[in-house]
Parts: structure tokens; sequence; C-alpha cells
């Protein structure tokens, strides 16, 4: 079983390259109002995950998932 700090890891050096304002990433950070993700950069992050992990990642639960810290919860409820 993956630990939540390994999701965290990946999600923080995954989001890095999008990091435009260079903030200090953490649990907090908010998706798109902070990192200013778009849709098809939250589609293309959700597929890089989806790879990584070998889950599937379904649709419906992006409106609950605003912060990291959410995404990171999520994806180690969906890879038990």
């Amino acid at each position: 079983m993956t630990d939540y700090e390994e999701y965290l890891g990946f999600l923080y050096s995954t989001l890095a390259s999008h990091n435009k304002k260079n903030l200090v990433l953490a649990e907090s950070t908010h998706l798109v109002a902070d990192i200013g993700l778009s849709s098809l950069e939250v589609m293309e992050f959700i597929e890089k995950i989806e790879d990584h992990f070998d889950i599937s990642i379904p649709l419906n639960i992006l409106p609950d998932v605003n912060t990291i810290g959410e995404l990171a919860k999520k994806v180690q409820e969906l890879n038990p």
C-alpha cells in the first residue's frame, strides 16, 4: 500500500512544471485558484496520476477536489 506522503510527493513533483507563480506547494494549495491550472491541464494531470498509480479516477469526484491534499486523499482511497 502506498502511503499518503508518497501520493503528496508525486503530486508536488508533477505540479512543479505548472507552478508558474513559484508557490510553496502544500496540502492546502488550490489546484485552480492558486496554481492556475486550466481545465485541460487538470485533465492531463489526472491522466498522469492514473498512469503512474495504475488507477482510474472518476471525473465526477473532481468538483469535490480543490486542494493538493484533497486530491492525495482521493488517490489514496482509489488505490487500495
